[in-house]
């Protein structure tokens, strides 16, 4: 399968384009708004996973190139580029294609951080709302740990909550988040939960800055 990351260039990005290309035998590809910045970032994947005996392909393209190459689209941006993001893309999906957000709204103040959805109720909404019809739509990978992600020596042994209405997608990310050693994918229903999945990853980031040992902190349901 092709897995394209919009936004592969950032954290959570380079995390799941990391360990999809160590785990499993899945095309990874990079996307950014700047295709060079694409392929650099590509390239340095590829160095990192030569220097663990891993050789693998990994190609870099504009955000555009990259979702036309791709089966399944990660949005690895920000979550107020989501819908702009999809929209750029959108005459390059096609049906069947899937589109995965990992994306949550959170604010800050002096208390710490707190969920702040937009107007939509949910990011993975907002997705769904701006998704072309016939491309299935998943919240995906909101709860990991970036840095723990990107770090090949970490065992993960954590979880991820999968949100869609469309269940061939859900299965299909279901499917690809287990590939990746360690990460166990956990039915949560369907986008009408995606408020309450969204909402742990500000509780899981003051849990982490508020105790020490804890800054790479996931989450495990037994």
């Amino acid at each position: 399968m092709r897995i394209a990351l919009l936004g592969g260039t950032g954290d959570i990005g380079e995390g799941l384009a990391l360990r999809w290309a160590f785990h499993t035998n899945h095309d990874v590809i990079i996307g950014s708004r700047d295709p060079e910045k694409a392929r650099q970032k590509a390239e340095e994947y590829e160095t990192e996973l030569d220097s663990r005996g891993v050789e693998k392909k990994v190609n870099g393209f504009e955000n555009a190139m990259a979702a036309d190459r791709a089966d399944v689209v990660v949005l690895s941006v920000p979550p107020y580029h989501v819908a702009d993001t999809i929209e750029a893309v959108a005459d390059k999906l096609d049906d069947g294609d899937v589109l995965v957000t990992p994306a949550a709204g959170i604010k800050r103040d002096d208390d710490g951080f707190h969920y702040h959805p937009p107007s939509a109720g949910s990011v993975t909404k907002l997705a769904a709302d701006a998704a072309p019809d016939g491309v299935g739509v998943v919240g995906a990978f909101h709860n990991l740990a970036a840095a723990r992600l990107a770090d090949l020596d970490a065992e993960l042994e954590i979880d991820t909550l999968l949100v869609a209405d469309d269940e061939d997608a859900k299965e299909t990310v279901r499917m690809l988040a287990e590939g990746i050693e360690g990460l166990r994918a956990l039915d949560a229903g369907g986008i009408a939960n995606a408020a309450e999945v969204e909402s742990v990853t500000p509780l899981l980031i003051n849990v982490a800055t508020n105790n020490d040992g804890m800054h790479d902190l996931g989450v495990r349901f037994q």
